[in-house]
């Protein structure tokens, strides 16, 4: 069954940058909708960046411009590389992969998460 971890969150001051790692096991990713998430203290999950099965990206209006998605299929691992970080970008961010879906990402049901990393910017 496929697991995802998440790691590279921390604590970072604005303008700074991060690059979050979702390390998949158990099952292929490459051939599924993939994407990350994120919600921030008294906030809903939203969708911040998604990728398809053949690398094509979209990203919600806050983050665009500033985060970047992409995947290596050989290591199995999805990426977000993060930059001008603000305190509203604070939040626990969250992998998924919606296995039944390869296309249309952003209307996709996603069905394995991982666990988080917690990502806090100060001012």
């Amino acid at each position: 069954q496929l697991q995802l971890a998440e790691s590279g969150g921390g604590s970072v001051q604005a303008g700074g940058s991060l690059r979050l790692t979702c390390a998949a096991s158990g099952h292929t990713t490459s051939d599924s909708c993939m994407a990350w998430f994120r919600q921030g203290p008294g906030r809903e999950r939203e969708g911040v960046a998604f990728l398809n099965a053949v690398g094509d990206t979209s990203y919600a209006d806050s983050v665009k411009g500033r985060f970047t998605i992409s995947k290596d299929d050989a290591k199995n691992t999805l990426y977000l590389q993060i930059t001008s970080l603000t305190p509203e970008d604070t939040a626990m961010y969250y992998c998924a992969v919606a296995t039944r879906y390869l296309f249309d990402c952003r209307r996709r049901e996603f069905d394995r998460w991982g666990q988080g990393t917690q990502v806090t910017v100060s001012s």
